[in-house]
């Protein structure tokens, strides 16, 4: 019995053994399968699972390109173990179903092209034939259209428009040869000898001071020359230098401080014959038509060293420098950025004819200012001018011959005339006895404002106009008398007599 048991275990033990032994090896050969048939290119095993449908209506349909059908069916093939090849090279492959809609797509996008290629072939031929008809009636339209787009749109900002300068506009900036050559002749220095006084010391003493002028007529007698009015005020002498160094002595014709103009005249008899060769009469442009931005040269005695040449352009219209000023009425300035300086004023501006556009003026005077100078309008001073230069040319008479009116005086000032309501002049504060002004009828509280035509404006202006007179001389006063509560005006002759000691 125990022997039976043995034998029993020992055949278990064998056909366990042998079990094991060949799901082994079953095993180990599945592996090595695997690995080979990875080496050997084989499909995925998943591709076994894939399942291909074949549309029959489509198995006349053959791929176009052979070599890659062939291929497909061999892999196919391959795949499944050598099973199911019944695929032959008439049949289609057929892709799998999550390419289907693709396919579909692709197919009706073709076919959609080739439709709307078809009609747009239709149409281009119909268009072409219109197209000649109408084309210039539709270049006509879109132009008229264009043109009624931009009157529409009148705020739209424009470009600039390149200009085409002149050569003559051009060249003022390096060369004024030519316009200096034709101007110098007719510009002149100025020089004014004045009594100074040094409120220091307590004394007077001589001075003078330069400025320059242009000839602007001639007549029998005399050459007239324009300046401005602070360039011979107060003057005890005036000297007038021309382009040939010759200098003579020049006397007050006309003034008016209120325009800063003044005409003295030049005998001729005191000028040389080679002088009166050498020299011009100015011609007057328009300084009505003047643009900001043209050229501009100033001549002028700068710092009275002799007639020098500056260049610039007009850089303002119708400036107002002295608005604080009463007495001075230069509302209508031309401001120019060539070099005005001490010695300029009275001067000539020109364009680049060669024609004075202005009287050069003044310059505002300050080391934060750079190119600021002015003139006078030549179209605005034209009128002013001519009636300087039909008075009588006065000369100033001996100490012992001049004129006394009898009276003293002292100037309206701003506040009065804005106050009171007073005129400007000089007002009587006093008339003396048995003087011209009292033989004449002055009396206390008139105002003087005019003296033999020129205006007065202050006191000193009305005893310089008298340096001119002798004793002897009849002349018209006009003056302003007050009488209820108002002004009234006056005209007076005077006989002015010598001065009592």
């Amino acid at each position: 019995m125990g022997k039976r048991n043995s034998t029993f275990k020992n055949i278990m033990v064998t056909l366990g053994c042998t079990v094991f032994a060949g799901v082994y090896v079953l095993g180990g050969g599945y592996v090595v399968s695997s690995v080979l048939d990875h080496d050997g290119d084989a499909s995925p095993a998943w591709l076994e699972r894939v399942e291909i449908h074949v549309d029959e209506s489509a198995s006349n349909n053959v791929i176009a390109d052979s070599s890659v059908t062939s291929n497909a069916i061999a892999e196919a093939s391959g795949a499944n173990g050598g099973e199911n090849n019944n695929f032959n090279s008439g049949d289609s492959l057929q892709k799998p179903r999550f390419d289907e809609k693709e396919q579909e797509t692709e197919t009706e996008t073709e076919s959609d092209l080739e439709t709307e290629q078809e009609t747009l072939s239709e149409e281009e031929t119909e268009s072409e034939q219109e197209t000649d008809a109408e084309s210039s009636k539709q270049s006509k339209e879109k132009k008229d259209e264009t043109e009624e787009k931009d009157e529409g749109n009148s705020a739209a900002v424009k470009h600039v428009e390149v200009l085409q300068q002149e050569d003559r506009a051009l060249a003022v900036v390096t060369d004024v040869t030519a316009v200096v050559k034709t101007a110098m002749p007719c510009v002149v220095s100025i020089t004014n000898e004045y009594t100074a006084y040094d409120y220091w010391y307590d004394e007077e003493y001589d001075e003078q001071v330069n400025g320059s002028g242009i000839v602007v007529a001639q007549s029998d007698e005399e050459l007239l020359i324009v300046t401005n009015y602070h360039v011979i005020e107060d003057n005890n002498n005036l000297y007038v230098q021309f382009i040939d160094d010759e200098e003579a002595i020049a006397y007050v014709k006309g003034s008016s401080p209120e325009n800063d103009l003044a005409i003295v005249s030049v005998f001729l008899d005191d000028m040389s014959d080679k002088t009166l060769e050498s020299i011009a009469i100015a011609a007057l442009g328009d300084s009505e038509s003047l643009q900001v931005g043209e050229p501009a040269i100033a001549i002028g005695n700068s710092l009275g060293y002799g007639q020098s040449v500056t260049t610039g352009v007009i850089s303002a219209l119708n400036r107002n420098v002295f608005a604080d000023g009463p007495e001075i009425n230069q509302g209508y300035l031309i401001q120019t950025d060539a070099a005005i300086n001490p010695g300029n004023s009275g001067g000539a501006l020109l364009n680049v004819k060669g024609e004075v556009i202005g009287i050069n003026s003044s310059k505002i005077a300050d080391y934060v200012i750079e190119g600021m100078g002015y003139a006078i309008p030549i179209s605005t001073a034209k009128p002013i001018i001519e009636d300087l230069m039909q008075r009588e040319t006065k000369k100033k008479v001996p100490v012992e011959e001049r004129a006394f009116l009898g009276i003293t005086g002292t100037d309206v000032i701003e506040e009065a005339i804005a106050r009171y309501e007073m005129p400007e002049g000089v007002y009587v504060s006093n008339v003396l006895e048995d003087t011209a002004a009292d033989e004449a009828g002055i009396t206390k509280g008139d105002i003087i404002i005019y003296i033999d035509g020129e205006k007065i404006t202050r006191m000193a202006q009305l005893q310089e106009l008298l340096e001119y007179y002798a004793a002897g001389t009849e002349v018209e006063v006009v003056l302003m008398r007050p009488g209820n509560g108002e002004y009234k005006e006056r005209t007076v002759d005077v006989m002015l007599g010598y001065r009592k000691e």
